[in-house]
């Protein structure tokens, strides 16, 4: 299991209700599923160079931490600036049954994908049953 956390959004989604503004938008957007026997992460990182990123997983938190630098030519005076710029931090908690051993990061077109599967234990499987009919046949033999 997968447990997201933005010890920032509820502060939004409260303000935005008292206040009637809208939230800010997060900086590191986040989609993630299950796919049969593995967990899928993808953090929106536009504009951002591969080698800035920096994942590390302590006790069941994976913290994704990522800069993007001003993108202002030399000499220029800047008109507009909205494209959020510096260092963004994403923690995501990890339940027991991921394999944080194994996760592998990829990181093309400004996604950052996360394949984080599940530890084999956790894997569903079945069991056989047996009846003591099963057990007598194999005394008589």
């Amino acid at each position: 299991m997968l447990i997201r956390t933005d010890p920032f959004r509820d502060l939004d989604r409260l303000t935005q209700h008292v206040f009637g503004t809208v939230a800010r938008p997060a900086a590191m957007p986040m989609d993630a599923y299950r796919k049969g026997d593995t967990f899928y992460v993808h953090f929106d990182l536009p504009g951002v160079q591969a080698d800035s990123i920096d994942l590390t997983v302590e006790q069941n938190v994976l913290t994704v931490r990522a800069e993007r630098p001003p993108a202002q030519a030399e000499g220029a005076e800047m008109i507009v600036a909205e494209r959020p710029v510096g260092t963004f931090t994403r923690q995501v908690f990890l339940g027991d049954t991921l394999d944080a051993e194994h996760i592998t990061a990829d990181y093309s077109g400004g996604v950052l994908t996360l394949t984080i599967p599940v530890h084999e234990a956790a894997k569903p499987r079945s069991i056989h049953v047996t009846t003591q009919d099963d057990k007598k046949q194999v005394m008589a033999s």
